[in-house]
């Protein structure tokens, strides 16, 4: 089986592609997370079976040579890690027990999913990429997108159903979600006494299946 991360980030995919006895293709943008990607299976012991690639996926998707059987990935959430505020959590006993502290974005790159500056744009290039994954996802192969709501200008945002409504857009069908519950994030009263806001305390794993 052959699995891609377009978003592959330090490699996590590839890493459990390692573990399960999968070939793995990531791919991204970042130099510097593709070379901590390289080191960590290099710690493992194993590299023949997984590729890492430095580049744009938006280009580097469609040169795959080979069919891809399952694609999974977590893209960047937006802009968010650029706003005041973001970036790492302090984390204790394995809990995140406060707020976000420095920033830490992946990239200056124009083409990078988390420097869009409109929500709009963000979706449209992801819907590109996800275009080219399309093409190189065998007959009845699955995808899986990992990803929040999140809020933009201070207002929710429903992504979820953007990124379905983007997936079917180019062929995907949209057969479910899964909850990733994060229990160690820290309850705050946002809003309070004022108003009502949620806490993100999950994940969405939204899946597709390419058809015959």
């Amino acid at each position: 089986m052959i699995v891609l991360d377009p978003f592959a980030g330090v490699g996590t995919t590839l890493v459990v592609c390692n573990n399960l006895n999968r070939n793995g293709i990531g791919i991204d943008l970042s130099k510097k997370y593709c070379n901590l990607a390289k080191k960590r299976l290099a710690g493992l012991g194993k590299l023949e079976n997984q590729k890492i690639i430095w580049g744009d996926s938006l280009k580097e998707v469609p040169k795959i040579k080979t069919g891809v059987d399952y694609c999974i990935t977590s893209p960047p959430y937006h802009n968010i890690l650029q706003n005041n505020g973001q970036g790492l959590r302090a984390i204790k006993n394995g809990f995140r027990n406060g707020s976000r502290n420095g920033i830490d974005f992946y990239s200056k790159n124009k083409n990078d999913l988390g420097n869009q500056k409109d929500y709009r744009d963000f979706i449209s290039l992801f819907q590109k990429i996800m275009g080219g994954v399309y093409k190189k996802l065998r007959d009845n192969g699955y995808t899986s997108i990992i990803i929040s709501d999140f809020t933009i200008n201070k207002k929710e945002q429903n992504v979820q159903g953007d990124i379905v409504k983007a997936m079917k857009g180019v062929g995907f069908d949209f057969i479910g979600t899964i909850i990733l519950l994060q229990d160690n994030k820290p309850l705050y009263p946002f809003g309070y006494p004022y108003d009502f806001k949620i806490n993100h305390q999950h994940q969405n794993i939204i899946n597709f299946k390419k058809r015959k």
